[in-house]
């Protein structure tokens, strides 16, 4: 269950932790923030998107990877030439 707080933030977090939150390092970060942040680094570290979408409750592995799967630029240089190699 959700509820909205301060500025229309959609966040399971009680207002008690957001306002601990204000004070912190992460002021103005939204709860949603974070858990994009978690299921990229997730994907990154490769754990399997069936696993991640599980842990963030997705009913279609579409949407994780539509949403959080962003293709880093370091991937894309490399991805030719591992098709050039896979081809031979």
């Amino acid at each position: 269950m959700t509820r909205r707080i301060g500025n229309g933030d959609r966040s399971p977090l009680p207002r008690r932790q957001a306002g601990q939150r204000r004070g912190g390092r992460l002021e103005g970060t939204r709860f949603h923030d974070l858990r994009h942040t978690c299921v990229t680094l997730l994907l990154n570290l490769e754990v399997p998107p069936r696993v991640v979408r599980e842990i963030v409750g997705h009913s279609d592995i579409g949407v994780t990877m539509t949403i959080y799967a962003h293709a880093p630029p370091d991937d894309k240089r490399r991805a030719p030439g591992k098709l050039g190699d896979a081809l031979g």
